[in-house]
């Protein structure tokens, strides 16, 4: 049996990303409030296996969980992209009269702003995880009270459905990536049998004119697709950036020349994983 170390409890949507990414194997959930305690549970216990969101077609990047990552020491493994659906649940005998107030993760609020702009009467509470606020409302018996979360959480938790499909963008897709301790990452690949044709990287360069440029027309020249990159100030030195870079690619023994290309031009180079990119699953 696999343990997997999420943020959030049962019904979320790293529960559900979870249970997808791993199908037809036997997992047990470790649900932890934040993302840090994710990382926690990893050094805690080496066999352990992390999944966390890093990115939405929405709300764009979890920007503190690139840095988790990198300090982290673990290595990512794998990628699931999936289908983020919201429902407006309330207790079982409620319905939209006696709705005052709406609950759940500030990013979920975020990518139902057009629904919630419809009905301005319902105050909107920040929670710290979707399936939470429905578990909440449903053990204090909080009449008045709605969330937001999945529809596997709604049926868990025995919530009713008001309204399915509220988010604003029916193209909201949250990217999970699996990370490991190094020591496990040969023998989860070879449990998996992937076919590596992505990695996720992050470097510094020196500041100077076309640093950066320079490494791209390298990516370029080796025929290696640049899918992401994202920049995140290094504290303590002034206008100096850390360059989190994800990239696709065919060959494998191209993509490795690429990173020896790039290498004397870049600072602190450190690859984070090379894994199997994932599909979009609808």
């Amino acid at each position: 049996m696999k343990k997997i170390a999420i943020q959030g409890t049962l019904g979320s949507y790293h529960d559900i990303a979870a249970h997808k990414y791993f199908e037809g194997e036997e997992i047990e959930l470790i649900c932890c409030t934040t993302f840090e305690d994710v990382f926690k549970a990893i050094r805690k216990d080496s066999q352990v296996i992390g999944m966390l969101a890093i990115e939405n077609t929405i709300a764009g990047s979890l920007l503190h969980n690139n840095e988790l990552l990198r300090q982290s020491g673990t290595q990512i493994i794998g990628e699931h992209k999936l289908r983020i659906s919201h429902c407006f649940v309330c207790l079982p005998e409620e319905d939209w009269s006696d709705i005052t107030e709406v609950n759940s993760h500030p990013i979920a609020l975020m990518q139902c702003r057009e629904f919630l702009q419809q009905h301005p009467n319902i105050k909107v509470v920040e929670g710290e995880d979707t399936a939470r606020s429905a578990e909440m409302i449903k053990e204090g018996d909080l009449k008045g009270h709605a969330a937001i979360c999945s529809k596997v959480a709604a049926e868990r938790y025995g919530m009713k459905i008001l309204q399915e499909s509220i988010e604003t963008n029916k193209h909201n897709f949250t990217r999970f990536l699996i990370v490991a301790d190094p020591w496990q990452v040969d023998e989860l690949s070879r449990y998996h049998s992937v076919v590596i044709n992505k990695a996720s990287m992050v470097f510094t360069l020196p500041h100077t004119e076309g640093s950066l440029s320079q490494v791209l027309s390298i990516l370029s020249f080796y025929n290696i697709n640049l899918t992401k990159i994202q920049s995140l100030p290094i504290i303590g030195r002034e206008w100096e950036y850390q360059f989190y870079v994800d990239v696709s690619f065919n060959d494998y023994l191209r993509y490795k020349q690429s990173i020896t290309a790039i290498t004397p031009l870049t600072k602190e180079l450190k690859i984070l994983g090379e894994y199997a990119e994932g599909k979009s699953n609808i």
